[in-house]
């Protein structure tokens, strides 16, 4: 049986505390002591109980992540969290198990807690007891440093565009530098189809579609020749 890993998230902002709480909660050796919005909340539960790993954000008012995990016993570990890439170098030299940038996908983090996991000698978690993505209707996503709710039911199609994904929607488009693959893992596989390297659509959406092409609100995408056998085995299973 895996030893639990008692963990604590540090952040000032309210979504991205509740954000690492959700893809948390789907990793069965992964206990969620605390939420703290600041550094003296989080020295309070460090104090008070016996805490493993924390999940600190950087960039926070009066006292920074990086004071913080100055100040602590080094024997609790630290993955950083943030979404400025040049404090990269000084918490790897605080000897940070990971960095992570925000948005912050589930694979990743599945990644920084093996790699926990790993260095404290404890099995990794390949294949955790987690809840499928369809278990909520919703997934946030990060755009002009803010965490926007994206609801599936709103969702019409996603597309990869450079360094940036777009995610249509019935009333707006969202805008995030997080990864096609990234979102991909988030979302209800039974409702989502990736057609193509760039895009991705909800099947419930979809108005018409041949082998080469796929309608959602007059607009016509192209389903790739990689995709293309995938695409029509899941649409005809459908009867769309």
């Amino acid at each position: 049986m895996l030893k639990t890993v008692r963990c604590i998230v540090v952040d000032d902002e309210p979504v991205a505390r509740d954000v690492l709480e959700s893809l948390l909660s789907r990793i069965e050796v992964v206990e969620l002591v605390a939420k703290c919005k600041n550094a003296v909340e989080a020295f309070n539960i460090i104090n008070m109980q016996e805490i493993d790993l924390v999940f600190l954000d950087i960039n926070m008012p009066e006292i920074s992540g990086l004071s913080f995990a100055r100040s602590i016993n080094p024997e609790i570990k630290i993955i950083f969290t943030t979404a400025y890439r040049e404090y990269a170098v000084e918490g790897f030299d605080l000897q940070a198990v990971d960095y992570l940038l925000k948005p912050i996908s589930f694979e990743r983090l599945l990644q920084s807690v093996n790699r926990f996991l790993r260095q404290n000698h404890i099995a990794k978690t390949e294949n955790p007891s987690i809840e499928s993505p369809a278990d909520n209707d919703y997934m946030f996503v990060r755009s002009e440093r803010k965490m926007i709710k994206v609801t599936f039911d709103n969702l019409l199609y996603i597309e990869s565009i450079g360094d940036y994904v777009k995610l249509f929607m019935r009333e707006k488009t969202v805008v995030t530098r997080e990864s096609l693959s990234g979102i991909e893992a988030r979302l209800p596989k039974d409702d989502f189809l990736r057609i193509h390297r760039s895009f991705i659509v909800a099947i419930n959406k979809i108005e018409s579609y041949t082998g080469e092409t796929i309608d959602i609100k007059n607009k016509e995408l192209p389903v790739s020749r990689t995709y293309k056998d995938s695409v029509i085995r899941v649409l005809s299973s459908k009867n769309i």
